[in-house]
């Protein structure tokens, strides 16, 4: 097995490296990465359903969809990623166990008891510290899961806070689980980068595994894909399915209500109603949203509710 730790941050340099391993290595692969502050959505969730819109916008999250299902998760430098790339004759060979049982074995070298749930979380003392997911592509099957060793869990919180009905779809929604950090498990203290040369350690004391580093040809390939893929809108926000949002505000005394259908993240109808604009206006922004992404820089370019434009997300 190749062992590998990526020193890049780049959340979505970290998200392709994991695609191009999978597609491009015949081997094994266990690899470890941290990034910079990011929400990552299942490859099957509405993104803007999944998050606190304006926090995330304020505070510079990045906005990324990996390639597998499951739920959303939060990454900062103090979230330890684990990914194991695996060969397999059958997909009836795959469970979760078989790749969370080594982390569970490190941690327990830790003197930390760690334990699965049904919704294939990690969890110290019921607490999550691990959520995890798969993609399958053709005889090989990606799994990856996060370890919050010390991440900044209010960041956490508020990042993932999404407020009831204003968002539905048929997308697989979140479970929203008590979480807790490693490290105030710990007997004896140990730094993040500490850990991750821990994680390591105990996959390289298998005599059949050894240390990769990516090198230039690597780099390149999963740089293009991140720039291709991995950072634009058609896959972040686009390839959200089909959702209506709707939202209803009072603002100075007057009320707005706006409905929208959004396709590939595309309104495609919009429905303006309250006292808050003149009718004949309601009828010209109903217009000009039609057609436009559903994306905040987007309907800031409309003079009409640009200064009202949250109230849209």
């Amino acid at each position: 097995m190749l062992c590998i730790h990526l020193k890049n941050t780049g959340p979505y340099f970290c998200l392709a490296a994991e695609e191009y391993l999978l597609k491009n290595f015949s081997e094994d692969i266990f690899m470890l990465w941290q990034s910079e502050k990011a929400v990552v959505v299942g490859k099957h969730q509405n993104l803007l359903g999944e998050i606190n819109y304006p926090f995330v916008r304020e505070n510079n999250i990045a906005l990324c969809r990996r390639i597998s299902g499951g739920g959303t998760v939060f990454h900062d430098v103090g979230n330890v990623n684990f990914s194991f790339i695996k060969n397999v004759k059958s997909t009836a060979e795959i469970s979760f166990k078989m790749f969370t049982a080594p982390v569970v074995g490190a941690l327990a070298k830790l003197g930390i008891t760690a334990t699965t749930s049904g919704r294939n979380d990690l969890l110290i003392n019921g607490l999550k510290i691990s959520g995890n997911a798969e993609h399958v592509y053709k005889n090989r099957v990606l799994h990856h899961g996060t370890l919050l060793f010390d991440s900044d869990l209010k960041n956490l919180g508020l990042a993932i806070k999404v407020t009831p009905g204003k968002y539905e779809s048929k997308a697989v929604q979140s479970n929203r689980s008590p979480v807790a950090n490693i490290s105030q498990f710990l007997k004896t203290p140990m730094k993040t980068g500490e850990f991750v040369q821990f994680l390591l350690d105990f996959q390289l004391q298998n005599p059949e595994n050894h240390f990769y580093n990516l090198n230039e040809n690597d780099i390149q390939t999963i740089e293009k894909l991140s720039s291709e893929k991995f950072k634009t809108w058609e896959w972040n926000f686009g390839y959200s399915p089909k959702y209506s949002f709707k939202n209803e505000v009072e603002i100075e005394g007057k009320k707005l209500s706006v409905k929208l259908v959004v396709e590939k993240g595309v309104i495609v109808e919009a429905e303006i109603l309250g006292n808050y604009f003149r009718k004949d206006k309601l009828q010209k922004i109903e217009i000009n949203l039609s057609g436009k992404k559903h994306f905040y820089h987007e309907l800031l370019g409309l003079s009409e509710i640009k200064e009202i434009s949250s109230v849209f997300f």
